[in-house]
């Protein structure tokens, strides 16, 4: 059994429906089918979702209605297609009329993209000859009352699943979103698509999780800014993990988790470019190079934590560990001398779990210490293998950023990563240096 995931390009148009409908229909083992919202719709919700005026939120609906009505009046049975979007869309208009914009509120109206593009695409998938059944992803994806990042609820998933799908059938549903046990809609967070499609996959035993894309598998890094990356034919679970985590764009940083728990092997592929033999993610890699791929992560802050209590205390770094989880603030890396600590953390605007450094945190910390914030800077990783206990990496790598100021390093934790701290207006320079000299065939 496959579970297939199309993400919002590979959906955003006819055209590219009709390909990614193709690719279903030409394996009858692709049986459970995750989309996520046209492209550019989950951006016109998350702008209507603070958007009051009335006008400027017609405008937002106009463009939304517009997509989806470009993709139905080329169908054959536009009717069924049309009746099927404006049950949602109606939906969407009413609900822009309740009080409230919580974040409650909000989950209910980002989960309408993938609701329209569902009822679409169904169709789509039936004119291309595959007898698909619409399933409502809330109905088997059940999670906790986190809204906008809520956790699954892995045994009720499990007997969900059992309970509603089929395994003689084809079904069509969405990704990103699920429900609580009160029936609320919540979502998994931005990019959760994937997420979802990897839990869809461990719930029902499949035995591959496809994920479609723009591009041509997991590369060696960002083409955009190296064109001389290549796409990796195979990585390990491990080093995919890890490059995940820290930037690569092809893969949500939760997907790897349910998958590697259920035992079910990951492809990365091209819905544009069917045939290219994408990348697959697998327990062991045939080979394991030294560096496999480099990362980039923009937009990091730097936490600096100072106080003399703790020369040879025992507490302090619990305490102030103990402050950060009271605010959901999610740490990256750690350095720590013996009387300060360097915290790195994500605040990307579009990060998986995006860190807010509010007033009220750096001035609970400064009750106990001296704190410095340091902004608009870039985390860079080398993900490979046995990267803790290879010689001859360190050496070179810091020779080629001789010119270059690392404002922190972290080595040694993990034997599938090296990564370092820098400005973000050299970051992509050190990229494309680094890239040049360490994997450039």
């Amino acid at each position: 059994m496959i579970v297939s995931k199309f993400g919002g390009t590979s959906v955003g148009t006819f055209e590219a429906m009709q390909r990614s409908a193709r690719i279903v229909a030409a394996d009858p083992n692709r049986q459970l089918i995750v989309i996520s919202a046209t492209s550019g719709t989950t951006n016109d919700l998350v702008a209507l979702s603070s958007e009051l005026d009335s006008t400027k939120r017609e405008e937002i609906l106009g463009r939304i209605e517009e997509r989806h009505l470009a993709i139905i009046e080329q169908l054959r049975d536009q009717e069924t297609a049309r009746n099927d979007f404006y049950t949602e869309f109606s939906n969407l208009r009413e609900h822009l009329d309740f009080v409230g914009r919580d974040k409650r509120w909000k989950d209910r109206l980002y989960a309408f993209g993938e609701l329209m593009s569902t009822r679409i695409f169904v169709q789509v998938l039936r004119e291309n000859g595959v007898k698909a059944e619409w399933l409502d992803a809330r109905d088997v994806l059940k999670t906790d009352s986190t809204f906008s990042n809520a956790d699954p609820v892995l045994s009720s998933i499990k007997k969900k699943a059992d309970t509603l799908i089929n395994p003689e059938k084809i079904y069509l549903t969405q990704g990103f979103i699920g429900s609580d046990i009160f029936g609320n809609t919540t979502t998994l967070g931005r990019g959760g698509s994937d997420f979802s499609a990897s839990i869809f996959a461990e719930a029902v035993g499949a035995d591959t999780l496809e994920i479609w894309t723009d591009v041509a598998g997991v590369y060696t890094t960002d083409p955009r800014i190296v064109p001389e990356a290549y796409p990796i034919h195979e990585i390990s679970f491990d080093e995919a993990a890890e490059l995940s985590v820290f930037g690569g764009k092809v893969l949500h940083p939760a997907t790897l988790k349910p998958a590697m728990r259920g035992g079910v092997s990951v492809r990365v592929a091209s819905s544009s470019d069917p045939d290219a033999p994408g990348t697959y993610i697998v327990k062991e890699a045939d080979q394991k190079p030294t560096i496999r791929a480099i990362s980039l992560r923009k937009d990091q802050t730097l936490l600096t934590v100072n106080s003399l209590e703790m020369l040879h205390q025992h507490g302090f770094l619990a305490h102030l560990f103990n402050t950060l989880a009271e605010h959901k603030i999610s740490v990256d890396l750690v350095s720590t001398s013996e009387v300060s600590v360097a915290l790195t953390l994500d605040t990307a605007v579009n990060a998986a779990n995006k860190v807010e450094l509010t007033d009220q945190v750096l001035e609970e910390l400064g009750h106990f210490a001296e704190v410095l914030v340091e902004k608009d800077l870039a985390l860079i990783a080398l993900i490979g293998n046995d990267l803790q206990k290879t010689s001859g990496i360190g050496g070179p790598l810091f020779t080629a950023l001789e010119n270059y100021n690392v404002r922190l390093i972290c080595h040694g934790a993990s034997p599938n990563n090296l990564c370092f701290l820098v400005d973000h207006k050299q970051a992509e320079d050190i990229v494309r240096m680094v890239h040049k000299k360490f994997i450039e065939r």
